[in-house]
């Protein structure tokens, strides 16, 4: 007959290690009145009695859960899921896990749905990652007094706490080496219609236009292969541009292989830029020259502001600045 086995207590932890059951429930509460010393000795005594905290009796005493949830408004991209990679680990240091859910149909109705399914679990605060400005102002109008974090290049009104990247910036630096070389007909082949880091990235190339260029911009939807329609349909029109600014390094993919079936060799018949620095960008024929985006640090400063928000601190925005990194795919213009 197997004896059931008696699940460890509190009581039990605080014997074993020799203090009292307050300290231990201020190392699990991560307290930093506790000693490292102390708090060591505290873990060592939960493992090796195999005890795990009862969570929902924590959170009916303290009334904090430990979660944090957190909207993303795609999960397939490369930033919004480094974002969020960035946010659980931080997350995880200071002792919380992350309720995630990703956007489907990025309505206004299913951001407030994924706002009140998060208030009604519990959680201790908020980060939405939003891509659209439906997704800002649909979470602003739920959240109520729930401390919350905007990760986003959209409007946000005074006393938000936001952070984003800082898109603008990252395009101007690559028009700015565009035009050093000596290019002035720079075609842009911009992000989806609605999403904010395209209009961002769009909007900083057409400020750097010198005075008078046309403005040659053909939309994509993020992919290689819309790259490839984009750069196809610059070849096929009138436009002569001498440049082409891909607005993420996986249009510029497509770009690149367009510019090679029609026999053009970049950069010497033509440059071209991309913008995240993702894997690869390095191994395109030729190497890409893009802007690296560190979206695991905007993850844990998106979480590190999150905490201050639930602190009752004031309210602030952050942008992390883009590093442009030149490579082989730009050059000067054909004469």
């Amino acid at each position: 007959m197997r004896t059931a086995r008696t699940t460890p207590t509190m009581a039990a932890v605080a014997a074993a290690a020799g203090v009292s059951q307050q300290t231990v429930s201020r190392v699990l509460n991560n307290s930093p009145a506790v000693s490292s010393k102390t708090s060591q000795k505290v873990r060592a005594a939960m493992a090796a009695l195999s005890y795990r905290p009862n969570l929902v009796a924590r959170a009916l005493v303290t009334g904090n859960t430990r979660i944090i949830g957190a909207l993303v408004s795609s999960t397939t991209l490369s930033g919004p899921s480094g974002t969020l990679l960035g946010i659980e680990q931080t997350a995880r240091k200071g002792g919380y896990w992350i309720s995630m859910a990703g956007l489907q149909s990025k309505t206004a109705e299913e951001v407030a749905d994924v706002i009140s399914h998060f208030i009604n679990q519990g959680v201790d605060g908020i980060i939405a990652v939003a891509q659209t400005q439906i997704a800002v102002d649909a979470t602003l109008e739920a959240i109520g007094a729930m401390p919350t974090v905007l990760v986003t290049s959209g409007q946000v009104p005074d006393g938000c706490f936001s952070a984003d990247i800082d898109q603008a910036d990252g395009a101007r630096q690559l028009m700015t080496i565009l035009r050093g070389l000596g290019h002035e007909n720079i075609a842009h082949v911009c992000g989806p219609s609605g999403d904010l880091h395209a209009a961002a990235r769009a909007e900083s190339w057409r400020a750097c236009l010198p005075d008078g260029a046309e403005q040659i911009l053909v939309e994509g939807d993020w992919s290689s292969g819309s790259g490839y329609q984009a750069a196809m349909t610059l070849l096929a029109s009138r436009a002569k541009p001498t440049a082409i600014f891909a607005g993420n390094d996986r249009m510029a993919f497509g770009v690149l292989r367009a510019l090679n079936e029609r026999g053009l060799q970049v950069p010497r018949d033509m440059s071209v830029v991309g913008f995240d620095d993702i894997e690869g960008s390095d191994c395109s024929i030729p190497p890409l020259t893009t802007v690296r985006q560190n979206h695991s640090a905007l993850g844990s400063v998106a979480m590190e502001l999150l905490l201050e928000a639930m602190d009752g601190r004031p309210a602030r925005s952050v942008k992390i600045p883009g590093q442009l990194v030149v490579r082989a795919s730009t050059g000067v213009p054909r004469s």
